[in-house]
């Protein structure tokens, strides 16, 4: 049986960056994950999935010592961003360059992600990875958990966190409920090249029956498009001809980067809204995709994650400070209290703009122009606006502080 303090049921994007910013605090930290991370893709071949990543989670992975790795692989900055609706005039530019922002965040293909994290955590002298391996059995004692692996090796742990995903098995066995919507719509994945130049903007567009985002990516003329559809209508489209659905594309987006063809194999997958009811429980915390999922039209459910490992942190180096015990209910629910608010008004305000821009009702048009012109032109509002896109509303202190003193060192 082997000891540690942190049992990271997950080695997804979250997991590995909570078991790599617990590197120095000394906490011995175990990541049990199924499979290996998935090998980068050639450039000329870039991953369907990829993230936007914000600059509150680039700051957080400038902290566990692995963005430079990533941007040395691949990483697509966007400066501005576009969105509008095809049913009535209204249109929002955001540009950072007023701000002093030279970039609002970065495009980024999960696998370029996860392997940086992954190659960060096997180097890391206080971080154990179990893999090929998952969890079979967990028996919540007083003082410790204990966890039995599907290969019967047998693990003790002061806290055992959930970053397993939407289908958390932790969650499960932990009989912890959760509430859950249907979206009623699948996002449908490919890489496109286009006809004019994306020029690091990040676009999205409304239309009557979907949601339509052009992500840039490192070629000028290369997007990862996110196209959020009713499932019937996506899974037409996912199998039409390419010329058809190139002209589709098209139609759909305005024509805003001219003529599309299509670069990449095309994926659809369910969109579902979720919720748990607790985030923490006797020596159980849940972060990212096994706490909540989000409608991806704002690009912000992995940076949702990556907000929760920050507050995590920072609660379990407090305790540590304090001698405390870090897997007492009653101590991380400070950590509850915080990132169930920030989840329940992320998904309050992505259900409220989905049933905004959806459908044809001439009052919800009309909503949708005047309040995309006011934000448009209303001084002040912008400026809040790209940074709440950028996370810095509620980037923890200690997060700013420490890369403020990288930055000058």
């Amino acid at each position: 049986m082997q000891a540690f303090d942190v049992v990271i049921n997950g080695g997804g994007m979250v997991g590995l960056t909570l078991a790599c910013g617990l590197q120095g605090s000394g906490l011995r930290v175990a990541v049990v994950e199924q499979r290996m991370p998935e090998a980068i893709p050639p450039a000329e071949s870039p991953a369907l999935r990829v993230s936007a990543i914000n600059a509150a989670s680039q700051r957080l992975l400038r902290h566990v010592r692995v963005w430079d790795d990533i941007v040395a692989v691949r990483a697509t900055p966007y400066r501005g961003m576009e969105v509008w609706d095809n049913d009535s005039f209204g249109k929002i530019a955001f540009d950072g360059g007023p701000l002093g922002f030279e970039q609002l965040g970065h495009i980024i293909e999960n696998p370029v992600i996860h392997q940086a994290l992954w190659r960060r955590a096997a180097g890391l002298s206080d971080v154990e990875l179990f893999c090929p391996a998952s969890l079979r059995q967990v028996a919540w004692g007083e003082n410790e958990a204990f966890i039995t692996l599907d290969d019967d090796r047998m693990l003790t742990a002061r806290l055992v966190v959930g970053a397993d995903g939407a289908d958390s098995w932790l969650r499960r066995y932990a009989d912890i409920p959760l509430t859950f919507w249907d979206y009623q719509h699948h996002a449908l994945v490919a890489t496109v090249r286009t006809e004019r130049p994306h020029g690091g903007i990040a676009r999205q567009a409304f239309h009557g029956d979907g949601i339509l985002a052009f992500l840039p990516l490192a070629q000028p003329d290369v997007c990862s498009i996110v196209w959020s559809l009713p499932p019937e209508l996506a899974e037409q489209r996912r199998q039409m001809p390419a010329e058809q659905f190139t002209a589709q594309l098209a139609r759909h987006f305005n024509l805003a980067l001219g003529l599309c063809t299509l670069e990449s194999e095309r994926l659809t997958f369910p969109l579902t809204g979720r919720y748990a009811r607790d985030f923490a429980a006797h020596r159980l915390v849940l972060v990212g995709d096994a706490a909540h999922t989000v409608h991806p039209l704002a690009g912000q459910g992995v940076n949702l994650g990556l907000m929760d490992v920050a507050e995590l942190l920072s609660e379990l180096q407090r305790l540590q400070i304090a001698g405390k015990d870090i897997g007492h209910y009653a101590y991380l629910r400070r950590y509850e209290r915080r990132r169930k608010h920030s989840a329940a008004v992320m998904l309050a305000g992505m259900q409220a703009l989905r049933e905004l821009f959806d459908g044809n009702n001439p009052l919800k048009k009309w909503v949708r122009d005047a309040g995309l012109r006011l934000a448009d032109t209303l001084p002040g509002i912008k400026p809040r606006l790209i940074r709440q896109a950028m996370g810095l509303t509620e980037l923890p202190a200690w997060l700013d502080e420490d890369v403020r003193s990288t930055e000058k060192i």
